[in-house]
């Protein structure tokens, strides 16, 4: 395994659902590239005892964490602690493709 990548080796699209790449994975973290087209969403969920980011790469997103909701774009950085209810929707005319790191890995 490299321990070098470009985000843009893991963009990819999904008609059905929005497309998810793991970019690195260890028993301490998942570093994955979520990309959503116009109109697509990830649902409102929870990780339980785990934390995730969102770092917006391209796009704009609609992002939902605990009671707040607010637009972000590229440059912005969201954070969703353990437990917290997050998800974001794609309400733009341009793919919304975010960094997403969740800590400790899944699974693991």
């Amino acid at each position: 395994m490299t321990m070098f990548a470009h985000y843009r080796a893991f963009i990819g699209a999904n008609p059905e659902k929005f497309f998810k790449a793991t970019m690195f994975q260890s028993d301490r973290l998942l570093l994955g590239l979520n990309c959503l087209e116009p109109g697509q969403e990830q649902h409102i969920h929870t990780h339980a005892g785990q934390d995730k980011f969102y770092f917006v790469v391209e796009g704009t997103g609609h992002f939902t964490v605990g009671n707040e909701v607010q637009e972000a774009g590229a440059g912005m950085t969201i954070w969703a602690p353990a437990d917290a209810p997050h998800g974001v929707i794609n309400r733009g005319d341009q793919r919304l493709v975010l960094l997403v790191g969740i800590a400790p890995a899944p699974g693991r």
